[in-house]
C-alpha cells in the first residue's frame, strides 16, 4: 500500500525564540509539498510560542514521561505535551537510551501514554557499531521493536524511526541496500505482531539525513520518511529533504 511520506525535524536542545523564524519558511514548505506530512519537534520550552507561530504545522515534543504527574523533577507529561500545543512525541530516541539509560519497557510505556492522551507517537530503535559489525544489527534492531512497540499500535498513531547510532550526528550513513534491508527487517516484524495494520506504521529513517543524501534514502523501500536531526535546524537544509520527499 502508499504510506505518505513524514519527515519530522528533531532539534535536540537547540534552538530559542529568535530561532522559530526559520519555521515559517518550513511551514511554506509543508504547504507546498502537500504529498508529504512535516512535523518539528522542539525544545519543551518552544512548543507553546512555536505553535501560536505556525499553527499549520504539526509540531511536537522530543520525549515525554510514562506518568501523568508525580515527583519527576524536570520531567514533562504527555498532557503538559499537549496542553503546550504538540501533536506527538519523539519516544527512546538513542540519546535518551545512553544517556538516561532508557529501556525498551520505559519507550514503550511512554508510547502508550502519548496513545491515552490523543497524540501520536516516533517510537526509536538502532545499534550501535559494535552491534552492527558483529553482526547483530538486524537482531538487535528486531528485539527492540518486539519490547518497545505499544499495546494496540496503530498506524494512526505510532511510527517507527530507525536510526543507527553509529551515523546519528556523524555525517556517516548506511548504504542504501542496507537501509532497504534493514527497514523489511522492521517490516517483517511488524506484521508478526500486529498483522495487516503493519503495513500503514510508517517507517523513518534517522541517522545524518542531508539535503545531499535525503532523495536516495527517502525513495528506498519501506523506508516512509525521514527524522531529521541538525539539518532540521536551519530552513535552507529542511527545505529540501521535504521536497525530496515529495
Amino acid at each position: 500500500m502508499t504510506r505518505r511520506k513524514l519527515v519530522s525535524g528533531n532539534w535536540k536542545m537547540n534552538g530559542s525564540l529568535g530561532a522559530l523564524s526559520e519555521l515559517d519558511a518550513i511551514a511554506e514548505a509543508a504547504e507546498a509539498h502537500a504529498g508529504v506530512d512535516v512535523a518539528v519537534a522542539v525544545p519543551a520550552t518552544l512548543i507553546a510560542p512555536a505553535v501560536a507561530r505556525v499553527a499549520t504545522l504539526s509540531i511536537g515534543a522530543q520525549d515525554v514521561h510514562a506518568a501523568d504527574k508525580g515527583a519527576h523533577t524536570g520531567c514533562i507529561s504527555a498532557a503538559m505535551a499537549k496542553e503546550a500545543g504538540a501533536r506527538f512525541s519523539i519516544v527512546g530516541h538513542s540519546e535518551r537510551r545512553a544517556d538516561q539509560g532508557e529501556t525498551d519497557a520505559d519507550v514503550k510505556a511512554k508510547a502508550e501514554t502519548l496513545h491515552a492522551r490523543a497524540m501520536q507517537a516516533i517510537v526509536c530503535v538502532g545499534e550501535t557499531l559494535d552491534q552492527r559489525e558483529a553482526g547483530e544489527a538486524e537482531a538487535v534492531v528486531t528485539a527492540q521493536i518486539a519490547a518497545s512497540l505499544p499495546e494496540g499500535a496503530t498506524g494512526a498513531w505510532c511510527a517507527i524511526a530507525y536510526e543507527p547510532v553509529w551515523a546519528i550526528g556523524t555525517g556517516r550513513t548506511p548504504t542504501a541496500g542496507d537501509v532497504a534491508a534493514m527497514h523489511g527487517a522492521i517490516r517483517a516484524k511488524l506484521r508478526a505482531m500486529i498483522g495487516a495494520e503493519a503495513e500503514k506504521v510508517r517507517i523513518l529513517y534517522g541517522g545524518s539525513v542531508t539535503p545531499d543524501n535525503a532523495r536516495e534514502l527517502l525513495h528506498v523501500a519501506d523506508v516512509d520518511g525521514a527524522l531529521v536531526g541538525g539539518a532540521s535546524l536551519t530552513a535552507a537544509k529542511f527545505v529540501p529533504i521535504i521536497a525530496a520527499a515529495d
